[in-house]
């Protein structure tokens, strides 16, 4: 009699508690200031070696929470443990855990530098090694992402963006970082080339055992690369869960709606398209009650006056007065 797998039990690499971002925003000259709540109230617990994916429309938060968690802006409340310990910026080891790989290949790499220097900077900055040790260092991670060493010489013009990414992918390496922050990297890419990028990054996760924390839009790569799928609406997580739960049965209404828009390769798989109505409301006014009501097709007058709160619904949790029950 064959014995069952065991069962592997990934440890709690990061957990965000109720992180907000607010900035004060000018109403012009003798009207003061308003403040827009870009995030507002995030909590999720990353696994190590997983995938945890971020989705929404665009302005939903996403971007800003990137930002947050990989230590680039302080939230204006909540806090941020890593290994079971509160992230303190001063801390050195800190910002070596978490890096960021910025969505537009072309806008995030020094174009005055060549690779190699732009590699050895991290290096540099937050060690004592030497001038060869960080050279080799550099060659080596070029190598793991799929460039030549000569590469090491040339400046970033002289690259496609699929290899641009790369680089960039190579630099957020090099301090040894147990998180990647991937805010959308894959989006400004060719469809081919998307492929071969999150190959790559499939593959430094299963041979170094990182964390990913995966902003996107597109929720055919989401379901390709992800364990678990976060959903974001004007700054708040309206659902999160198991991806395959998320996608095989969403309970909340905008959730169906951004998966009903989805594109399926089955070509007799029939899907029933959810046009939501109007635009994502303004974080500068937003809607009172649920965020979502003005354009939710199930929206009720309590949803108009009680904003709903993040609940367990079978595996997933969700914020919606009226979900699709799972058990």
């Amino acid at each position: 009699m064959n014995k069952a797998p065991p069962i592997v039990r990934k440890n709690i690499i990061m957990q965000v508690q109720n992180v907000a971002r607010h900035y004060k925003v000018s109403n012009g000259l003798l009207r003061g200031k308003s403040t827009v709540k870009a995030l507002d109230g995030a909590s999720f617990k990353l696994k190590a070696g997983s995938t945890l994916a971020i989705v929404g429309e665009s302005g939903c938060g996403k971007s800003t929470l990137a930002r947050v968690v990989a230590m680039i802006e302080e939230p204006t409340s909540g806090h941020i443990e890593i290994n079971g310990k509160l992230a303190d910026l001063d801390e050195p080891g800190t910002r070596k855990s978490v890096q960021i790989v910025f969505q537009d290949p072309y806008g995030s790499l020094n174009p005055r530098h060549k690779v190699g220097t732009i590699l050895e900077e991290p290096l540099l900055l937050n060690s004592k090694k030497s001038n060869e040790e960080r050279r080799h260092l550099a060659i080596e991670m070029m190598t793991r992402v799929g460039l030549r060493p000569e590469h090491i010489d040339r400046y970033p013009h002289m690259f496609s963006g699929g290899q641009r990414q790369r680089i960039a992918i190579a630099r957020a390496m090099m301090l040894d970082p147990k998180i990647l922050v991937l805010d959308e990297p894959v989006s400004a890419l060719d469809l081919s080339i998307q492929a071969q990028v999150l190959n790559l990054l499939i593959d430094l996760q299963d041979s170094l055992g990182l964390a990913y924390i995966f902003i996107s839009h597109d929720l055919s790569v989401v379901r390709h690369i992800s364990e678990d799928v976060m959903v974001m609406y004007l700054g708040k997580v309206v659902e999160a869960g198991p991806a395959a739960t998320i996608f095989d049965a969403p309970s909340h209404p905008y959730t169906e709606a951004l998966l009903s828009a989805t594109p399926t390769t089955d070509p007799n798989a029939r899907k029933k398209r959810i046009m939501l109505t109007g635009e994502l409301p303004s974080p500068l006014n937003p809607p009172p009650g649920c965020a979502f009501n003005p354009r939710c097709p199930k929206a009720a007058q309590i949803c108009r006056i009680n904003e709903p709160t993040l609940k367990e619904n079978g595996l997933a949790q969700v914020a919606c007065h009226f979900p699709n029950l799972l058990t």
